[in-house]
């Protein structure tokens, strides 16, 4: 499936398939992509709109920064046209806002499903909301002038859009809580030491890079680079045993698969 035309284009996310690639992509540069609840609704239509023909998707900013976080305006008093402020929603019952924040979270959860291999092609700046939609993807390439930042905790917050888990598992738990307890900048040559980004690379070669990374992992058949992304997510709560029964019951259905034994 080829479509020059977006399937989706509304406040700040445009969809766009080509092939086995999606591209969404966060269009609002002249505030550096900052974040809203309306933002995060799109990209979760996004995400129920892919086509099930697409294996990977990949995510980029327009402009010079991938995303700046969230958008202050959710702390003013007003919010934003037609949403609850940030402030109002708090005065409101725990259950509540409990569900509306799993709402915004759905927005950073598709990107892991195992039918697809999401890319987060980072430039510029990704902070708070915009670093853990970044963490969101299953791998990240970044440009050198990357500066990701986790800077809930300096706004009295913590990181509530599912970035935790990632951040700690690739990073490790001393280092994720030193990079969300003090706010500050993790740059490109950090970012690729400690696996907060797959590869780094000049800021113009940052879409050739993410197409070629894409087209690597076109080259495999799908259901096998399926069942590998279920195992070693599968891998971070397994025992060692429980990994190997795993590892044997996926090889078990590639293998009559291969042999034409499966339906």
């Amino acid at each position: 499936m080829t479509s020059l035309d977006p399937l989706l284009d509304k406040d700040g996310v445009r969809l766009t398939v080509e092939d086995a690639v999606a591209t969404v992509t966060l269009t609002n540069p002249a505030k550096r992509n900052a974040q809203s609840p309306a933002l995060w609704r799109a990209l979760t239509e996004a995400g129920r709109a892919v086509p099930g023909t697409v294996r990977v998707v990949v995510l980029r900013g327009e402009g010079k920064s991938f995303s700046a976080g969230l958008d202050r305006q959710a702390f003013a008093p007003e919010g934003f046209d037609g949403e609850p402020s940030f402030l109002d929603m708090a005065r409101g019952p725990e259950s509540g806002l409990d569900a509306i924040i799993a709402e915004y979270q759905e927005a950073f959860t598709w990107w892991r499903r195992n039918d697809i291999v999401s890319i987060a092609a980072v430039q510029g700046h990704a902070i708070g909301a915009g670093f853990q939609l970044a963490l969101a993807c299953d791998l990240r390439i970044a440009a050198d002038d990357v500066q990701f930042a986790m800077r809930e905790t300096s706004l009295g917050l913590v990181p509530d859009l599912t970035g935790t888990h990632p951040l700690v598992h690739l990073v490790g738990y001393a280092r994720a809580l030193e990079i969300c307890a003090t706010g500050r900048f993790v740059a490109a040559p950090e970012a690729e030491r400690t696996g907060l980004a797959n590869l780094v690379v000049p800021a113009d070669q940052l879409d050739a890079a993410t197409q070629d990374l894409a087209a690597a992992l076109l080259a495999a058949p799908r259901d096998a680079v399926t069942e590998t992304k279920a195992l070693l997510r599968g891998a971070i709560s397994h025992t060692y045993e429980e990994q190997r029964a795993a590892e044997r019951a996926a090889q078990g259905r590639r293998l009559r698969d291969l042999a034409g034994l499966t339906d």
